[in-house]
């Protein structure tokens, strides 16, 4: 077995992007998709990249239910960001491939997966989302 998405119905079925959900009667993007199947949406991919609106720096391992590196002798600060999808929506969101000072508000950043516990054995390894700068910018 190999690494496997923490959550159904998380990325599209290539793992290029993230799965939204449209109410089909306004239009409104919604991410995660609503657990309730009667709330009259539609799956949708979502935009692959986006702005940082705003961040925080994750600097001790969080408590339980939390899954992944607890160790605080590993434990290793990331920042977690409320990223922009222009016309659809605002995702909560690892950032990754950057130094937490680096992080700027308003900086690009695209889509990516990354596994949740990179020291976890393959077969119990599981992936999250999370956006990285965009090369270049």
């Amino acid at each position: 077995m190999s690494a496997q998405p923490i959550a159904d119905n998380l990325f599209t079925e290539d793992m290029n992007a993230l799965v939204g959900a449209r109410n089909k009667e306004t239009g409104q993007i919604f991410f995660p998709l609503p657990l309730n199947p009667a709330d009259n949406i539609e799956p949708i991919a979502l935009a692959t990249r986006g702005t940082v609106w705003t961040y925080t720096v994750q600097r001790f391992p969080p408590k339980p239910p939390y899954i992944g590196p607890t160790d605080p002798e590993k434990f290793k600060p990331y920042v977690v960001a409320y990223v922009s999808l222009p016309g659809q929506t605002m995702v909560e969101s690892r950032l990754t491939g950057i130094e937490p000072d680096d992080v700027k508000i308003g900086m690009e950043v695209e889509f990516t997966v990354i596994p949740l516990d990179p020291d976890a054995p393959p077969e119990e390894q599981l992936l999250i989302h999370a956006f990285k700068p965009v090369e270049g910018e």
